[in-house]
């Protein structure tokens, strides 16, 4: 069963374990790239950033505006513990802002950091310990009608309950941990 979605935003940490050829169609795919444990090698960034964009694929940097600013991606992605208000003169900046959020504060908090699209997390249950909460479709779809903001569900996606993003109101929907695991079958699925 296909997937259709406007776009697909995908978290990677590793530029070297991705394999960009695996998407083959243009203008649907986002990349953030979220790294917190090891310095970056800006020339591999720089050289992934251009086949991304050779490709169509939009390339996001997460909290580090410098470091969005020196491989020229597409925009910045501000996760939900960065509470800071820094960002604010990214406004007048041509960059795309993609904030994440866990509740109604942290929803409030991304509006006024400048976020154009908001990643909701907890669609489905997950495995992880001390995080037990998680929207479900119906509230999800609930938070979209009253909020009328662009928001995109991340959080507990899989392979197996991929059919039920068909039931959630978004034109997309984000990955973090299975496309990990399973790239290729994730991928494929979606189209």
């Amino acid at each position: 069963m296909l997937i259709l979605k406007n776009k697909y935003y995908l978290y990677i940490e590793n530029t070297r374990t991705f394999n960009l050829k695996l998407i083959k169609v243009k203008n649907k795919f986002v990349i953030i790239y979220r790294n917190n444990k090891k310095q970056e090698d800006i020339r591999a960034l720089k050289i992934f950033r251009l086949e991304c964009k050779r490709r169509s694929i939009a390339f996001f940097i997460a909290n580090n505006v410098k470091l969005c600013r020196k491989v020229k991606a597409d925009g910045l992605y501000i996760s939900a513990y960065n509470k800071s208000l820094n960002s604010l003169f990214l406004k007048t900046v041509d960059f795309s802002i993609i904030g994440s959020a866990h509740n109604f504060r942290e929803i409030a908090l991304k509006r006024r950091q400048g976020c154009d699209k908001i990643i909701l997390s907890r669609l489905f249950k997950t495995d992880y310990l001390k995080k037990t909460s998680f929207f479900g479709i119906v509230k999800f779809n609930l938070i979209i009608k009253n909020l009328g903001a662009s928001f995109i569900p991340l959080g507990g996606i899989r392979y197996k309950n991929l059919g039920k993003l068909k039931l959630v109101n978004s034109s997309a929907f984000a990955i973090l941990s299975d496309i990990k695991k399973k790239p290729a079958n994730i991928i494929n699925r979606l189209f």
